[in-house]
């Protein structure tokens, strides 16, 4: 099938494929093949995303083998460390989606970022100090800003919102498993690896882990899927259907104007007070997530070696992993997100509030399995920023990229959240740090609240009749029109393509 640019012939090939489609039945079929392919293409994604987070991490599980003492970093300097990767990654984000929007092979684009940033990645084993560290973490951040929000806004394109949630969740079951992989090969690289060559273990643990990233970045170019209108290794029927699911999903065409400039979903998004709501609602949920980056210290509390606190680091996660499938199957399931988001905040709340109370082994470890549990109700986060604005796409793409970006913030705040002194960690409490992050969850909860009661304002103007929505555009306009004659006429759907006027945001 032809390029989006290539309209004529694209609409000459959407009507033959869906002409060949002559029923319902045949159309379940072709769907059902259609998803189970799409499954298969995109759960690379979840690999790749386990690398983008073991890149950015490590640096955690080399702290405990001698990074900051080799490097003669102090507190404040291997903080900065830290939070330095966030401010290249909130500057690339914007731009980036906004690029590979307009792009027909993103998949290529997904896999050359990938390369550039595991070859940054692997350069981290040889820093010598201070300053080589801090530009190696900015140039890391600045490139693999470029994965998480367009793996999103790919996904935006081929799943209905009926679908979305689950399938993000799958995509960040690649971020929480990685928590445990890194713990896991970290235990291994950390233990075997030291003195091999020369070199220390920490230093081997980048090399390792960058020359995988390289390696999974070659697949992806063939692997990944483009967009709906020129994939490659699916049929014209199932491309065809494709389009037709994203269409009936919202009541228009998932595609920009051709009036539309570069700029235009920026400005779009700027326009829209609901972004500011979400993305200081974001940006709080993250400062509170941001225990993330130093859960091999907080495990470390319960008083073992650093080979068995890596080891213990692993199980909270894969729980995670778990119980945010199930959440986000759920949400979807109801087409609820409010709910869906804070009850895995309020587990983490309990998990917090443990953490500070006791001393208890036990009770402590137990602890780390509700803050990490957590991570489910940010997932789904995610597929309700996207189901919030549906179209255009260059609008949508901006909007996931802006809170993203501007969340990130949280993780430079974060960074500093939890501090290593003696009073911060007194009775091995962390008890500050747990107070900032209870706070930060609560302002996330309030903020979920304001934004689902705005999305349910919006929704009684829709059913008052009120533009409520997005500006339609002719050639737009035209393209439903014409999916929805086809569908119609094809018999490859029970009825037409649902107007927009049906169109309801999910609370």
């Amino acid at each position: 099938m032809a390029p989006q640019s290539s309209d004529s012939d694209g609409s000459a090939n959407i009507e033959n494929a869906l002409l060949a489609v002559m029923n319902p039945i045949q159309r379940a079929v072709v769907e059902k093949s259609l998803k189970r392919k799409l499954d298969a293409r995109c759960s690379l994604f979840v690999l790749i995303y386990i690398m983008n987070y073991l890149d950015r991490n490590n640096i955690a599980a080399a702290r405990l083998k001698g990074l900051q003492k080799d490097l003669n970093l102090s507190n404040t300097q291997y903080s900065t460390c830290l939070s330095i990767l966030y401010v290249g990654y909130i500057l690339m984000q914007v731009p980036s989606n906004i690029v590979i929007n307009r792009i027909s092979r993103p998949s290529l684009y997904i896999s050359v970022v990938m390369l550039i940033w595991g070859l940054i990645s692997t350069l981290t084993g040889n820093v010598t100090g201070f300053g080589s560290m801090v530009a190696i973490r900015f140039l890391l951040g600045f490139v693999e800003a470029a994965f998480l929000p367009g793996a999103l806004l790919i996904l935006s394109k081929w799943y209905t919102r009926r679908e979305l949630a689950f399938r993000n969740a799958i995509l960040f079951c690649g971020n929480l498993i990685s928590n445990a992989f890194s713990a896991l090969i970290g235990a291994g690289v950390l233990s075997n690896m030291d003195g091999v060559l020369g070199h220390a273990a920490w230093r081997w643990l980048f090399w390792i882990e960058g020359a995988i990233t390289m390696a999974v970045a070659l697949a992806a170019a063939v692997v990944l899927p483009d967009l709906p209108t020129n994939a490659r290794g699916f049929t014209e029927e199932e491309l065809a259907v494709a389009q037709i699911r994203m269409t009936e999903d919202v009541g228009e065409a998932d595609t920009d104007s051709k009036e539309q400039g570069v700029f235009d979903g920026l400005v779009m998004v700027v326009k829209d007070v609901k972004v500011y709501v979400l993305m200081f609602t974001f940006t709080a949920y993250v400062v509170g997530l941001s225990f993330n980056a130093y859960f091999p210290t907080l495990t470390e509390t319960l008083g073992f070696s650093y080979v068995p606190t890596l080891l213990m680091s692993a199980p909270p996660w894969v729980v995670a992993c778990i119980f945010s499938l199930y959440v986000a199957w759920d949400s979807d399931r109801t087409q609820e997100k409010f709910f869906h988001v804070t009850s895995p905040i309020l587990l983490g709340l309990i998990g917090f509030i443990i953490s500070m109370s006791t001393l208890n082994h036990v009770a402590r470890y137990i602890a780390l399995f509700l803050q990490a549990s957590s991570y489910a109700g940010f997932i789904v986060f995610y597929s309700w920023i996207s189901s919030s604005f549906p179209r255009p796409p260059a609008k949508r793409a901006v909007a996931l990229a802006m809170v993203n970006a501007f969340s990130q913030l949280g993780n430079v705040a974060g960074s500093y959240v939890w501090v290593m002194d003696a009073e911060n960690q007194k009775h091995t409490g962390f008890r500050k740090s747990y107070g900032v992050v209870m706070a930060m969850f609560a302002v996330t909860i309030v903020g979920c609240y304001i934004f689902r009661m705005m999305l349910s304002r919006l929704n009684r103007k829709i059913q008052a009749g009120e533009n409520a929505g997005w500006e339609t555009h002719a050639d737009v306009a035209a393209r439903t029109a014409q999916v929805e004659g086809l569908v119609s006429t094809g018999g490859v759907s029970d009825g037409t393509v649902k107007s927009k006027a049906g169109f309801r945001y999910l609370l």
